[in-house]
């Protein structure tokens, strides 16, 4: 749980990239460009049609300034002679024609209504499945460093700032910008001093706008980011709950969340107080520009002030004054002006928002992913009766490495036998903190290995080093005298079982979830797996047997037995090396007795690396290896080892567990 002091580095913005910055934010238009041209690359065709429709709105909706003069006009002609019939002839097509392009302004919009929420949802769907395979390619070390709470922040919060972006600011800015330039255009064709007082209007809306819009936006991006850490410490805490009922730290853990809480509040309640200041003030600078258009526009009228404006001069009339026909659509036209500068100042926010979000979204797809310059592969094998090991598209239960020589083109197979020896490795999780010092690791096919020593002595640390999940700093891994750099990562573990500590069973049934080490295996398969690790008594004697849905990482299952299913996992993809890092440690000790029989069995023919804190799982192991602080310090038989009287012996006589 965050300290005060680590709040209010959370509030201030301090620490690693991933804190809330504290600088001003900037108008990023790389990243909004970036968001542009990804959503033209989806939708080439439907984004142009979807942006005239939007214009072709926007135009129409200017359109009744420039017939409301004409209707005025026509009643001023004809009010003196009273000739109405006359008047009607000419008024109606007006009207007409103005009705017409109404119908054509909503037909425009729902079509543009309808492109828009396809095209939302539809570059969504493609931007989430992008950030996803994305990070399939990511490394382990990826995920060891990045809180898991925040990444699911960007799957949603960060994508619902696009879909605000895309559905609704874009629409509103390239609709109100539309409006804004062809009004500007009208008012400055019916009355150039009246426009130049709306302007000095807009200049005051705008430098407002600036002032509280900016001060909104810090807080919006900050708000961002606090909501991705809120949801990483929940997160956290459901995933620990029942370590925070056990210690009764209940009341530390709303503490910490009431801390990370109000820091989201205070950045949230700060970047919508600005955000609910802006519209208010921006609407009430229109309303006094409004009074101030009608009493200027009153003064030109009464006085009969010549009127400057672009018609007049165009039709050579000079200046005259300016008219009852001119003032009323001016000042509709001042309100729908001042209105759509307000809308555009209004999206602001929402353009910031949607670039912090789009930032935290780009910083996952461009993370760098996970190198593989392997081109060594796994194939299926057939041996002749003298032994060359040649390719065969058939599943014969035999594999070879296939390795192609760049030097000469030819290509050489190699039968996967299981022998992995590692010689003088050093490995560094971080820079500077060596974690392996000059390991060396012999098994031979066939062969147990085991690992002993304290937490933190390097032991799960190997295992990941011969997956390769990381890549080593120093020394050599060989795979049946290959090195494992030239393998490819894919069919490396491919060739490699692993059970871990920490289960992780999948939302599906029992049966998905052993399947789960090898998609293409049968039923009878699967199920000769369980019975192997022990998992098919208790798996029989559920509700729906091998067919029971498991949710929340089988939750309605006990620890023990979620184990049993991974090791049966594990068993069904029948790898020739097998990784069990304390695969029995949540095994009580009668389930223990059968796993073991299972698992005897399972590790015949194969090499395996074990690792355990129970030395009594580990005594007939071919080959024990005793770590402490990254070094081995002893390495022999379960006899030799006691024979030696040395570390081990002192811990296999002291206790049975390691602490």
């Amino acid at each position: 749980m965050p300290s005060k002091k680590k709040t209010e580095e959370i509030r201030q913005g301090s620490g690693n990239v991933n804190e809330i910055p504290r600088q001003k934010p900037k108008m990023d238009m790389g990243v909004l460009g970036r968001v542009l041209k990804m959503l033209w690359k989806a939708y080439p065709v439907l984004v142009p049609v979807t942006t005239f429709c939007i214009l072709f709105s926007a135009v129409c909706s200017t359109l009744p300034a420039i017939f409301q003069r004409n209707v005025i006009a026509l009643i001023e002609k004809y009010y003196e002679s009273g000739d109405w019939s006359e008047a009607s002839k000419e008024i109606i097509p007006l009207v007409l024609i103005l009705v017409f392009f109404y119908v054509l302004s909503i037909i425009s919009i729902t079509v543009f209504r309808q492109l828009i929420a396809y095209i939302t949802q539809g570059f969504l769907n493609k931007t989430r499945r992008q950030m996803f395979d994305g990070m399939q390619d990511l490394p382990i070390r990826y995920f060891d460093t990045n809180k898991h709470g925040d990444i699911m922040s960007y799957y949603t919060n960060d994508i619902d700032t696009l879909r605000e972006l895309i559905s609704q600011s874009f629409p509103a800015i390239i609709q109100s910008a539309a409006i804004v330039i062809s009004v500007f255009g009208i008012m400055m064709w019916y009355s150039v001093w009246m426009t130049l007082v709306v302007i000095v209007g807009v200049v005051a809306m705008v430098f407002v706008s600036k002032k509280v819009g900016g001060g909104s936006a810090k807080y919006f991006v900050r708000q961002q980011k606090a909501i991705g850490k809120t949801e990483g410490y929940i997160q956290e805490m459901m995933n620990g709950q029942k370590v925070v009922k056990v210690f009764c730290h209940e009341k530390e853990c709303i503490e910490g969340f009431n801390e990370i809480n109000d820091s989201l509040y205070e950045d949230s309640y700060r970047a919508h107080a600005y955000a609910n200041m802006l519209g208010p003030i921006i609407m009430n600078i229109g309303n006094v520009l409004y009074v101030i258009i009608a009493t200027v526009g009153g003064i030109l009228l009464t006085a009969e002030v010549p009127n400057l404006a672009v018609s007049s001069l165009v039709k050579g009339a000079g200046l005259t004054a300016i008219t009852i026909d001119i003032m009323v659509p001016f000042l509709n036209m001042t309100k729908q002006f001042t209105g759509n500068v307000n809308q555009l100042s209004q999206q602001i926010n929402s353009i910031v928002m949607a670039i912090a979000g789009a930032k935290r979204i780009f910083s996952l797809m461009d993370a760098e992913p996970e190198t593989d310059n392997g081109y060594v592969t796994l194939v299926n094998a057939v041996v002749d009766e003298d032994g060359n090991v040649t390719e065969t598209a058939e599943h014969t239960g035999k594999w070879a490495w296939k390795h192609p020589h760049q030097a000469d083109g030819t290509v050489t197979y190699t039968l996967l036998r299981g022998d992995v020896r590692m010689t003088d490795v050093d490995f560094s999780y971080v820079e500077g903190k060596q974690v392996l010092h000059d390991v060396s690791v012999y098994a031979e096919p066939g062969q147990k290995v085991a690992f002993v020593g304290a937490t933190g002595a390097g032991k799960t640390t190997i295992t990941n080093l011969i997956n390769r999940f990381y890549d080593i700093e120093d020394g050599k891994i060989r795979y049946d005298g290959i090195n494992i750099n030239k393998i490819k990562k894919s069919d490396l573990r491919r060739s490699l079982g692993i059970v871990l500590q920490e289960t992780n069973l999948f939302t599906g049934t029992v049966m998905d979830n052993i399947r789960y080490g090898k998609l293409d295996a049968t039923d009878e398969e699967c199920i000769a797996a369980a019975k192997l690790a022990g998992a098919d008594d208790f798996i029989t004697r559920l509700p729906g047997g091998y067919d029971t849905e498991l949710t929340n990482n089988g939750a309605n299952l006990s620890q023990g037995q979620r184990q049993l299913i991974a090791i049966a996992r594990a068993a069904v993809a029948d790898p020739p090396v097998m990784i069990l890092d304390e695969a029995t440690s949540s095994i009580d000790t009668r389930t223990e007795a059968i796993v073991q029989r299972g698992m005897d069995k399972l590790m015949e023919g194969r090499t395996v690396f074990v690792i355990a804190h129970r030395l009594s799982t580990v005594r007939n192991s071919d080959v024990i290896m005793v770590l402490d602080h990254g070094r081995i310090i002893e390495r022999g038989s379960h006899e030799k080892l006691i024979a030696e009287k040395g570390t081990y012996y002192r811990l296999y006589t002291g206790a049975f567990e390691l602490e």
